[in-house]
């Protein structure tokens, strides 16, 4: 008999794409929790959630007992505490990236995951982004060669929605940039090119008087295999949000986003040239937050009962190749990230 997933929801921002694509699954939404009230009531109506299932009180998820799986798309700060309790009561976890803030926090929910036979699955979106996906597809198949150098940036204005929420909570201190959203180009350049061995980066604070930490960071990675790369991160500056991804090879290059209806490919022939100055262009759908495919992957491994491949210790090693970046732009050395867990 198919196991029935029975979803509790904690957090209405990130958590509505979320909470849609438990629906679209086919999984029952059995309580929805958020603490602006207005933004509870105006998204499950919108999703047709019934009143009797809403809370402001994350408590009565955990303490729901029909419910078996959680979603946490809270405040990156509370995702310990959250986890770690779902976990303890049995409850299968998806958990919004980054998995937490601290090395701690990361070592108690992953102490958590070790106590019980639940999933936890952490939500590295950029591992469901068809243009990232299909970069891997290509990388894996040998059609660039063998990798040489990678790229990834972040750059996300967010200066509109800090100046309108007071205290809003992208400006906590430990939720540095390169680690509350710098997280998703590290995920994406490990899952491709692998662990980093050593950072080395450098910041400065320029565009974002509200928030306490660099909103500017550049760091340069060593890869195994001889692969170099380069993060950019950048929550203060003046453009269109993108993720912007390059991927160098020695037989071609892959130039893709998150944002673009399209990907290029560079070949070489078998003179060593380029075949044509012009690249292949790859049509490619426009989904940065492919939550549906990332809630029906999670599923299936609950209903299959397979291993988790984005679990918890993953998450943690993309937080602590960011927090061995922050460190490195702080004492001006490279860090070595250390991803004993």
């Amino acid at each position: 008999m198919e196991q029935k997933l029975i979803v509790g929801v904690i957090g209405l921002g990130f958590g509505r794409s979320h909470m849609q694509a438990a629906m679209a699954y086919g999984a029952e939404i059995a309580a929805v929790c958020d603490t602006n009230v207005e933004r509870l009531n105006a998204r499950c109506d919108e999703n047709n959630i019934p009143v009797q299932v809403r809370c402001t009180d994350w408590h009565e998820v955990v303490n729901n007992d029909r419910i078996n799986v959680v979603i946490i798309a809270s405040p990156d700060r509370l995702h310990r505490e959250m986890a770690v309790a779902c976990l303890e009561a049995g409850k299968h976890v998806l958990c919004e990236k980054p998995l937490a803030l601290t090395r701690d926090d990361m070592d108690a929910i992953i102490a958590a995951t070790k106590k019980t036979d639940a999933k936890c699955m952490v939500g590295q979106i950029c591992r469901f982004t068809p243009a990232f996906v299909k970069a891997k597809e290509l990388i894996d198949a040998g059609e660039i060669g063998e990798l040489f150098y990678v790229e990834s940036e972040y750059a996300h204005d967010y200066e509109k929605m800090l100046r309108s929420t007071p205290n809003h909570w992208r400006t906590d201190p430990l939720r540095h940039g390169v680690v509350g959203g710098g997280c998703h180009a590290v995920d994406l350049l490990r899952w491709i090119a692998g662990d980093p061995t050593e950072v080395v980066a450098y910041g400065v604070h320029k565009m974002l008087p509200m928030v306490p930490y660099d909103d500017t960071t550049i760091s340069l990675l060593k890869f195994p295999n001889d692969v170099i790369g380069k993060v950019f991160v950048s929550t203060g500056c003046k453009r269109n949000y993108t993720m912007r991804s390059l991927f160098y090879g020695t037989r071609g290059t892959i130039i893709c986003d998150n944002t673009s209806d399209h990907m290029q490919l560079f070949k070489i022939g078998e003179d060593g040239m380029c075949v044509n100055e012009n690249p292949e262009i790859i049509p490619i759908d426009i989904n940065n937050h492919n939550t549906q495919h990332e809630f029906r992957v999670f599923a299936e491994h609950i209903i299959n009962d397979t291993p988790v491949k984005m679990s918890a210790e993953e998450g943690a090693k993309s937080v602590e190749v960011c927090l061995s970046i922050v460190r490195s732009a702080e004492i001006g050395q490279a860090v070595k990230p250390d991803y004993n867990f």
